[in-house]
């Protein structure tokens, strides 16, 4: 299997990126089970970052057999594919942002640990600075602001 590591900078709705990991994994010789498909469905449209056992449960929705392991060994090979980013912050599972390839910022509510995509410039031109002074081959990165989200800033969760 090669593995593509590039990250492209754009974006595409949807339908299109539910497409594109079919494409993907088909390429690779993967099966296209309906619990797959499925699986691809929820997270190409799926804006709140969900974490495998999230996925699992919207899935076991649709197809009640399915195993947590079905979701995990998907979410791997999506991940060593690059068509997935997989966010660990410690504590709690680990979330999942298909519909953005490429590295960007989030922001984290540390309250109810919503996270949402930060609308801010490309950090190429940091990766390339940082690999110049460096001598690091820079591959990928993470950017995350940590806060408190204004819903629950109206609900008086600040602490």
């Amino acid at each position: 299997m090669v593995i593509d590591k590039s990250y492209p900078e754009t974006t595409v709705d949807s339908k299109g990126r539910y497409q594109e990991m079919v494409d993907t994994l088909r390429d690779v010789g993967c099966r296209m089970t309906p619990q797959r498909l499925a699986l691809l469905h929820i997270l190409s449209s799926a804006d709140n970052h969900p974490s495998a056992r999230q996925l699992y449960e919207e899935l076991r929705q649709q197809f009640p057999t399915t195993s947590l392991a079905t979701v995990y060994k998907t979410l791997n090979v999506l991940k060593d594919l690059g068509e997935v980013n997989e966010m660990g912050f410690g504590s709690g599972d680990n979330r999942y942002d298909a519909i953005h390839r490429s590295p960007h910022p989030h922001l984290v509510c540390m309250q109810c640990n919503r996270i949402v995509d930060a609308d801010a410039a490309p950090l190429s031109a940091v990766d390339r600075d940082l690999a110049a002074s460096t001598g690091f081959q820079i591959v990928s990165h993470r950017l995350e602001f940590f806060g408190i989200c204004p819903d629950c800033q109206a609900k008086g969760d600040t602490n």
